[in-house]
């Protein structure tokens, strides 16, 4: 409880904040609060949306922590999953046979375009002295401008050539849904998102790689001088995170779009990036943090239809709860410190 006192602190300042700026704008803040809530899971189509939507960001959170316990910024991440979307589509688009045949081949096509998209990045930086950051920023520039030049180009609609995408996919290569309660239940995508939290808990908690990888992450120098090939273990980490960055992006175009967009991503890898960090770094807590955000995001399109607020209110809310997270955890380190020093500790 003491650990997780911050970050509760945290939300409730969020809120706090929130609130004000909603009176501040003439709007009812306990209305558009919950609405927020309404919006995310008042009914099971609402419900089943926010679960659809969980799914891309569980898989991308997942790969990112396993490239943070390397002690690496994978930027990267949103042209992974971009990646992993086109590859997605082409085996939608060309691949004959059943449904089930093109999703499976829909899944690994992704899941392999987002681990190469990766390894880009890796051996930029073991290779090429390239930093992960500027090398994961560029690639991300040039997956968004792959998509455009195929959604108008080779793959644009046919008679026209529209940023609105591709041809929808014809439904075998759509990923099926469970229909229960009036609605389809996005199953597969989600258990694909749990499954990849659990494998990456296991992975980094109970084995070898994942020791080994958390050592080069603290001291690489360390882990060289001990016989560790940290380049192949970064290699590794870069491979895990891009091909669960690449799953992503085939659930955004199997499940979700059902088609390739340029913004295909949905910002999933950068709103990933800051659920990992609400989440210490850790698996444990990635799939309530994310849910919470993605409720936050699905919620906030009722601001707009019932109040007239504009949606982006639930973004300014993340971005006040992910800043009181940081200030708290500074605070926390800092108390920590001057703990230690007054006990004479280094």
């Amino acid at each position: 409880m003491r650990s997780a006192a911050p970050t509760l602190v945290a939300l409730v300042a969020a809120l706090a904040v929130g609130i004000v700026l909603l009176v501040l704008v003439g709007a009812p803040p306990f209305e558009a609060l919950w609405l927020l809530v309404e919006g995310s899971f008042g009914s099971a189509s609402k419900i089943s949306a926010t679960l659809l939507a969980w799914s891309p960001l569980l898989l991308a959170s997942a790969g990112l922590v396993v490239t943070f316990a390397a002690g690496l910024w994978n930027i990267g991440v949103e042209g992974q999953i971009v990646i992993g979307a086109v590859a997605a589509t082409w085996v939608a688009r060309s691949l004959p046979g059943p449904g089930w045949v093109v999703i499976l081949a829909a899944i690994v096509a992704g899941a392999v375009g987002g681990l190469l998209w990766a390894l880009l990045a890796g051996v930029l930086k073991t290779h090429g002295g390239v930093h992960e950051i500027f090398g994961g920023l560029g690639l991300d520039f040039v997956a968004a401008g792959l998509v455009i030049y195929l959604v108008l180009g080779p793959w644009q609609r046919t008679g026209v050539a529209s940023t609105s995408g591709t041809d929808i996919f014809r439904e075998d290569a759509w990923m099926p849904t469970l229909e229960m309660l009036g609605t389809g239940w996005p199953v597969i995508p989600v258990l694909l998102g749990l499954a990849s939290v659990v494998v990456v808990w296991l992975l980094l908690r109970g084995t070898r790689f994942g020791l080994r990888l958390k050592a080069v992450g603290r001291n690489p120098k360390s882990a060289a001088l001990i016989g560790i090939p940290t380049n192949r273990y970064l290699l590794g980490a870069f491979a895990i995170g891009g091909a669960l960055a690449g799953l992503a992006g085939t659930v955004q175009v199997t499940a979700f779009q059902h088609k390739l967009v340029p913004s295909v991503s949905g910002g999933y890898g950068f709103l990933g990036i800051l659920v990992v960090l609400l989440a210490a770094f850790g698996a444990v807590w990635i799939a309530p943090i994310a849910l919470f955000f993605v409720a936050i995001s699905v919620g906030s399109t009722q601001l707009d239809l019932r109040l007239g607020l504009d949606s982006a209110f639930g973004g300014v809310l993340q971005g006040f709860i992910v800043l009181f997270v940081m200030v708290g955890g500074a605070w926390s380190a800092r108390r920590a410190s001057v703990e230690r020093a007054a006990r004479g500790e280094p």
